[in-house]
Parts: C-alpha cells; sequence; structure tokens
C-alpha cells in the first residue's frame, strides 16, 4: 500500500475501533480519483465479524463546490430507509484531530460502476437503456417523498420562492467568484429575474446534482446507488429534471439524455412516476437556470483553482473546458427558437 495513505487508513482503523468497541484492521485503502467536493477513498477493515468494505469521505484542503458535510450527511440518513438507493451511513465525524480534516464513513456497495465514458461501451452499452429507465424513475420516485416524513425541514431550508431562491444564490455566486467579466452568465440572470416563474406548490427534496456520474450501475442494468448529495435541498422538482437533462451531460452524444435514453422518454418517464405534469414555460426557465448553475460551478472553480491553496487539475479542467460549453449552450438557450419543451441546444 502506499504508505501515505497507509496512514490514512491505519489512523481510520484506530477511530473505528473506539468507536465501535472492537478492533479494526486494515486490510486495504485505495483513493477514488475524481472527488471534486471530497477527498474519496475505499477502505476494507477486518473485525470479529469478518471483513467488510467502507467508503471514507474527507473534507478536501480546496473543493470545487462548498458544501456542507453535515447536510449531505443527514440527507443519506434521511434518504436510507426509502425507496431511493444510496450506502447506508455509519459515521460523521467533523473533529478534525483524527483524519486531520473532517470525513464520514459510508458502507461500500460493491460490484458497481459510476464512469459516464463506460456507458457507451460493452458491457453496459447493451443495457444504457434500462439504466435509464431506472435513472428517472428514481427521479421521479424523489419527487413524491414527503419533505416532512423524511425529516429534512428540520436542517433544511424551505424557500417559499425556490426559482427565485436558487438564482439568487447562483446569481451571488457568479458575482462573488468571477475573475473577469462573465457577459453570458449576466445575459442569462437578467433573462431569468425577467422571467420568473410563479411558485408551483411543489416541493421536494431535490439531489442537486443528478446526473451519470453519480449514480452506481452494474452490467444487468440495475442502479444500486445514487451519490453526492452534497448539493441536497429542499426546492421545485422540475430543478433535478431539467439539471438531469443538461446537454453537458448528453456530450458527445447529443440525442441521448445523460448518454442513456432520448430527452423525451426521459421526461415521459419522470412525468409518469412523479405524477406532475411538465409546463413547457416553467420547464424552459429550469433549464436555463440549470445552465447557468452550471457555468457558476465552473467560474467558481476557475476562482478556487486561481487563488485557492491547491491546484487540483479537476478545478482547472472545470474552470477552462466546462466554461466554455456551459457559455455556448446557454447561448442557445437563450434563443427563441430554443424555446420548445424537447430542444436539443447545441455543444
Amino acid at each position: 500500500m502506499n504508505p501515505s495513505l497507509e496512514a490514512i487508513g491505519e489512523r481510520l482503523a484506530t477511530y473505528l475501533t473506539e468507536r465501535w468497541g472492537h478492533t479494526q484492521t486494515l486490510t486495504l485503502i485505495e483513493q477514488i480519483p475524481g472527488g471534486a467536493s471530497r477527498e474519496t477513498y475505499r477502505v476494507r477493515l477486518r473485525g470479529a465479524d469478518g471483513e467488510q468494505g467502507l467508503i471514507l469521505r474527507r473534507d478536501p484542503t480546496s473543493s470545487l463546490i462548498d458544501t456542507e458535510r453535515a447536510l449531505e450527511y443527514q440527507t443519506y440518513v434521511a434518504v436510507y430507509p426509502t425507496e431511493i438507493p444510496v450506502p447506508e451511513p455509519l459515521v460523521l465525524e467533523e473533529d478534525p484531530q483524527h483524519l486531520e480534516r473532517p470525513f464520514s464513513v459510508m458502507r461500500e456497495i460493491a460490484g458497481c460502476n459510476s464512469a459516464v465514458a463506460d456507458l457507451a461501451l460493452p458491457p453496459y452499452v447493451g443495457v444504457r437503456g434500462r439504466i435509464g429507465e431506472i435513472k428517472w424513475t428514481l427521479l421521479g420516485k424523489l419527487a413524491t417523498l414527503d419533505i416532512d416524513t423524511l425529516g429534512i425541514t428540520s436542517f433544511m431550508e424551505t424557500p417559499t420562492h425556490p426559482a427565485a431562491h436558487e438564482l439568487d444564490y447562483w446569481a451571488g455566486v457568479i458575482d462573488a467568484d468571477s475573475l473577469h467579466p462573465e457577459p453570458v452568465a449576466q445575459a442569462a440572470i437578467r433573462w431569468l429575474k425577467k422571467n420568473l416563474p410563479d411558485p408551483s406548490g411543489n416541493l421536494a427534496l431535490v439531489h442537486g446534482d443528478y446526473r451519470s456520474g453519480n449514480f452506481l450501475y452494474t452490467e444487468t442494468g440495475d442502479i444500486e446507488g445514487i451519490l453526492d448529495w452534497e448539493m441536497a435541498h429542499i426546492g421545485d422538482p422540475l430543478e433535478d429534471l431539467a439539471w438531469s437533462l443538461d446537454p453537458l451531460w448528453a456530450w458527445p452524444e447529443r440525442t441521448l439524455a445523460g448518454g442513456l435514453i432520448p430527452r423525451v422518454d426521459a421526461i415521459a418517464i419522470w412525468e409518469q412516476v412523479s405524477g406532475y405534469r411538465v409546463d413547457p414555460q416553467a420547464f424552459r426557465w429550469w433549464q436555463i437556470f440549470a445552465s447557468l448553475k452550471g457555468l457558476a460551478i465552473w467560474i467558481s472553480s476557475t476562482e478556487n483553482f486561481t487563488n485557492g491553496t491547491t491546484k487540483e487539475p479537476i478545478l482547472a479542467v472545470a474552470g477552462w473546458l466546462m466554461t466554455d460549453r456551459h457559455n455556448r449552450i446557454l447561448v442557445d438557450r437563450l434563443s427563441p427558437n430554443s424555446a420548445h419543451l424537447y430542444a436539443e441546444p447545441v455543444l
């Protein structure tokens, strides 16, 4: 094992031995690449009941997205008993003394893949239609979960106007983190403010980053876990639907939402399962907002790479490549020719 990784694993084993009251011995630790908001490690520990696989998520020194670890962990706790598959949350530790930075531990869901690129390759390409059907079925089910029954109102704000609330937040991120003028972003903000939809009255748990790459899938086309709830909040369920269909996640196959199924099919599945009908005018607003939110994240990553304490390549790539793509998508989406519900913006 890598000595530095092994040291993290040994400290985790010591911590869990003390917390759980029985000896845990490290047998494996490896870092999972990616991790824009948390460092992620696969860990195997041997205890009295045998070996178990865990996922360690540790705060990085610098992050693509500023998120609240406790909110994310509490969201896993709330969602775990429902029909939405998520890893079992085991530990949240906010004291940095144990692993230098706060962390959480989940039970590993083994035998799965999450790579976006692999969806277009054997054996997964043959079952991606099934993966897509399940993906938007689960999103539809998420929209039906009662926020009071889930208990998330105890730690999440309940907005009176979800669209205005989200626009204010992400416009603020752009204003705070832009290193140079962002004319496309500002044009989108002006359009969104001018065309703000009335509140739909539908409040749901919004995942906030529901896209290909953030779920675990198998060779049989099943989805075993929805991951990365760090941007979860209470809002309009159309927000998640619009984000899941953003053309950035379809690259390079524009015709397949998230590289899986046609947009029209994804929307139809979501409508059938959620019981909601997608209003074209309101949905256009949420689609433009989704691309602005993406642009805000990339602008923020540029600022983070330039002024932050770390120089992670993912921050630079996101800040350069993704900013350009979402600028192009927004220019196209702001055109009246892209007003149709199923319009496929260019990349």
